[in-house]
């Protein structure tokens, strides 16, 4: 049975256990005092094309995600997220049990706008509720969609206006990135957020987040905040050492174009075939919806999320391509759904 579940199924790139290897036995300070995290930091500076940024290496995205916006909050103040967002979502509450209160917000394609910020500002107007602060959003979203760079232009005024902070889950930043739809450069990133991640878990590593903090104010004692929530790896080396050798060249940027190139494979088919979509995704997540007799018959084949009912009859699923799914793979899917469109 074939995995479309999601995009860390497999281990990690052939480079990056290669690096692995070769380095096991050289002696390094740890917590990220190594030579390869200093590197890796370096290398992605330099392909953001600022330094004035601070980077950490973390081991996760819900990690990352409590740790940072725990840390950027005071008791009172909260974050906004749209309803598909992963903090809402598929954290297990990691932010409301720092103590923090999460806003969700209905949007139709997973993507934040200034207007639902304005409107969540309009709904919390004094100290009688919580203090919305913290602006999230996820590029690619929880539904496979990205943002436009005048998207970002926008809703960065929106928060630079009412004194929000604005952060970006880059969990699938790399799929994002290089999608055929996207106008978004990663060196222009830092002038519009306040704080990023790029997520290598979901492109090639076998773990790892590399947070990005551009406003000054957040940067002071942040490393407190990770050792304290138990992410200051000793061995923070193993880290460094995928990180290095995602950007030591155009690796990170190569492995999700293949990810994209894998989805949009599935994609084209499958509308090919005559099958709908429940929301448009030019990243590595695509929503086709099928018969509720199809999805049966394909969990037989092919491992997949069920992401909603459409209807009594029908159903949209989660197929998630990777840095190593095989395009055989993709043929074997597409074949087994010819001519079942209804």
């Amino acid at each position: 049975m074939y995995s479309f579940k999601n995009d860390y199924s497999e281990g990690a790139h052939p480079r990056i256990l290669q690096a692995l290897v070769e380095t096991n036995l050289i002696q390094e300070d740890g917590y990220g005092g190594d030579q390869f995290t200093q590197k890796a930091i370096e290398l992605i500076k330099q392909h953001i094309g600022n330094d004035d940024v601070d980077v950490h290496l973390l081991s996760g995205g819900t990690q990352t995600n409590l740790i940072a916006i725990s840390a950027f909050l005071k008791p009172h103040e909260a974050a906004i997220a749209a309803s598909t967002g992963h903090i809402f979502t598929h954290e297990t509450g990691a932010i409301e049990a720092t103590g923090h209160k999460i806003i969700a917000v209905d949007t139709k394609d997973g993507k934040l706008t200034p207007a639902h910020v304005e409107q969540v500002l309009n709904d919390h107007p004094d100290e009688h509720m919580v203090k919305p602060k913290l602006v999230y959003i996820s590029n690619s979203t929880e539904i496979g969609t990205i943002y436009q760079k005048e998207e970002l232009i926008q809703l960065s005024e929106t928060c630079k206006k009412n004194n929000l902070l604005l952060f970006m889950d880059g969990a699938r930043l790399g799929s994002a990135l290089c999608s055929k739809e996207n106008d978004l450069e990663l060196s222009a990133i830092p002038s519009l957020v306040d704080v990023f991640y790029i997520g290598g878990t979901k492109n090639g590593a076998l773990l790892g987040e590399a947070l990005i903090l551009c406003r000054e104010a957040l940067k002071e004692d942040f490393r407190y905040h990770m050792k304290q929530k138990g992410a200051l790896l000793a061995k923070g080396r193993v880290l460094g050492i995928q990180f290095q050798e995602l950007f030591k060249d155009n690796l990170y940027f190569e492995l999700a174009s293949h990810a994209n190139e894998m989805a949009e494979k599935l994609n084209n088919e499958l509308k090919k075939e005559g099958f709908s979509f429940l929301t448009a995704s030019p990243s590595n997540q695509i929503f086709p919806i099928f018969s509720n007799a199809l999805i049966k018959e394909l969990q037989t084949k092919f491992a997949f999320h069920i992401w909603e009912e459409v209807d009594k009859e029908h159903s949209a699923i989660r197929l998630v391509t990777s840095w190593a799914t095989k395009e055989s793979e993709v043929v074997a899917f597409v074949e087994a759904i010819k001519g079942r469109a209804l």
